[in-house]
C-alpha cells in the first residue's frame, strides 16, 4: 500500500490582514486520487490544527466538482482541521510527499527547517516529491547532503509572477515566487497560456504551476506510484 502526505499551510493572513490559506482545490484533487487507489493518506501543517482556506478558492466559479464536494464533506474538513504538525511525522517514510499551495505557505514553508529536512530524506531516498503552485516555495532552500539545492538545475514551475498580477496580489505578497526559483539556476517551465494546467516533472521531482494544474498533477502523481 502507498502512503503519501500532505503538507499544507497554517497562515491566515498577509501581513496586510487580508485572508489567505490553503487554496483548497490543490489538496482535494490528489486527496481523492490517493483515496480512490486506497493509499494511505496523511495531512499535516508546521504547527498542526487548523488549517485556514483562502476564502477565494471557495468561490462558486472557482470550485470544481471535486472540490465542492470536499468542501461540504464533515469528515474530510474535520480530517483538515485535525492537521498532524510536522514534529510528529517527520521521522517518518511516505511514498510521495506532496506541498500543496496557496499563498498562506510563503509564510511557513520557505523557511522550516523541518519541512526542508523532511523534503531533502524523501528526495535522496528516490521518493516522490511534489509541489503546486505557492506551495514550490516550499523547495526553495532545501539543501541535499552536497550542500547544493535540491532544485538547482532542474526543470520544475511555480505560480509565476504574471499570474500574481492577474490575481492580484503582487502587492500582498511578501516575495516573487518565480524571480526566487529562477535564483536557484533552474528551468523555469511555464504554460502558454497563464492560469492554465501545467505539470513538470524532473526525476522524482514533480511540481505544478496554479490551482488549475491540480488535476493534472495528481494524475501524473498517480501514474509514477502506480509503475
Amino acid at each position: 500500500m502507498k502512503s503519501i502526505l500532505l503538507v499544507v499551510t497554517n497562515v491566515s493572513y498577509y501581513e496586510s490582514g487580508l485572508e489567505t490559506g490553503l487554496w483548497l482545490s490543490e489538496i482535494t484533487h490528489i486527496y481523492h486520487t490517493a483515496k480512490q487507489k486506497g493509499w494511505t493518506v496523511t495531512i499535516a501543517s508546521p504547527k498542526g490544527g487548523k488549517v485556514p482556506i483562502d476564502p477565494e478558492s471557495l468561490k462558486p466559479f472557482v470550485m470544481d466538482k471535486i472540490t465542492k464536494e470536499y468542501n461540504s464533506s464533515p469528515s474530510f474538513m474535520k480530517e483538515l482541521n485535525q492537521s498532524a504538525s510536522l514534529a510528529e511525522v517527520e521521522n517518518k517514510k511516505f511514498d510521495c510527499l506532496y506541498l500543496a499551495g496557496g499563498h498562506g505557505t510563503m509564510y511557513d514553508f520557505p523557511q522550516n527547517g523541518t519541512l526542508q529536512a523532511m523534503v531533502r530524506g524523501h528526495y535522496e531516498s528516490g521518493k516522490i516529491v511534489a509541489a503546486i503552485c505557492h506551495g514550490v516555495g516550499g523547495l526553495l532552500n532545501v539543501k541535499l547532503s552536497n550542500d547544493r539545492y535540491l532544485i538547482a538545475g532542474k526543470r520544475l514551475t511555480g505560480f509565476d509572477w504574471f499570474e500574481e498580477s492577474i490575481a492580484r496580489r503582487k502587492n500582498e505578497v511578501p516575495f516573487n515566487l518565480e524571480a526566487s526559483i529562477k535564483e536557484r539556476d533552474v528551468t523555469f517551465v511555464k504554460a502558454f497560456i497563464p492560469m492554465t494546467s501545467n505539470v513538470v516533472r524532473d526525476g522524482n521531482l514533480i511540481t505544478g504551476q496554479n490551482p488549475f494544474s491540480s488535476k493534472e498533477i495528481a494524475s501524473v502523481i498517480e501514474h509514477v506510484l502506480g509503475n
